[in-house]
């Protein structure tokens, strides 16, 4: 079993970077590396049943693309070879102590969570309110029929500022409503599903929990309600991916 890498005469290491935790034995990949510039080296840190995959984590530590693909693309290498609960970006620890008591004292929750997501991996949807087929917003919703009425009837920019604040809630609610038979029809294909935080701009963020191998049944099922919905609703797809909705709580902060 490999142990946590330790930092070096010199490092600007600030402390313990923790990617995900996995069963005791699970081994990461070779040739896999982790955040920061240059890229970190990525080991495991074992306590009891579990073991922490983990890293220095670096000085001034950002959101760069570059990090967030590599400790995303190391936890679905991870998942390649079993199960792990993913951290969000981010999570850094002071040190590998604090990271061992953390692992024994949140045994049980762990390893339940491994049960739950093995051989799974989550899926994203997000729903946005198309822009198209304006006629049949006006036609169907008050609101905006009212704001166009009145704009015709006393043009101005006032006016007119109505109207397109109208005419975004129309889009919006008419989305909304599209985006609640969407996750219906979409929850009947996935084991679990969970809301994920508001999005600006979006109707609908939602993450679905399924067998790796439905992914492709999964996706389908999104194109068709797309091409359906098209003119009311924009869908957008994104995985598979880590299954980090489905494990929060496991590891206690």
């Amino acid at each position: 079993m490999a142990a946590a890498p330790q930092p070096t005469p010199g490092s600007t290491a600030a402390g313990v970077y923790v990617y995900g935790v996995v069963r005791a034995g699970h081994r990461v990949p070779p040739g896999r590396t982790g955040v920061g510039e240059p890229p970190g080296r990525v080991g495991t840190l074992p306590a009891g049943e579990l073991a922490a995959v983990v890293g220095d984590a670096p000085d001034r530590l950002r959101a760069k693309r570059r990090d967030l693909l590599a400790h995303q693309d190391l936890a679905l290498a991870l998942a390649a070879d079993g199960p792990v609960l993913p951290m969000r970006f981010g999570m850094v620890a002071p040190d590998e102590e604090s990271v061992r008591r953390q692992l024994l004292s949140s045994q049980e929750d762990c390893l339940a969570a491994l049960r739950r997501v093995e051989g799974r991996v989550e899926m994203n949807v997000k729903a946005i309110p198309a822009q198209g087929d304006l006629e049949s917003l006006v036609r169907e919703d008050p609101e905006v029929g009212r704001a166009r009425a009145a704009a015709r009837g006393a043009p101005g920019y006032e006016a007119s500022v109505r109207l397109g604040e109208a005419v975004a809630r129309g889009l919006a609610r008419r989305a909304a409503a599209v985006a609640s038979g969407v996750v219906t029809e979409l929850s009947a294909l996935a084991e679990a599903r969970v809301a994920g935080p508001e999005v600006p701009g979006c109707v609908l963020n939602a993450s679905f929990l399924l067998p790796r191998s439905a992914t492709g049944r999964f996706g389908e099922a999104v194109g068709r309600l797309a091409a359906r919905h098209g003119t009311r609703v924009e869908l957008r797809l994104t995985g598979p991916l880590p299954c980090y909705s489905f494990v929060e709580g496991a590891w206690a902060s």
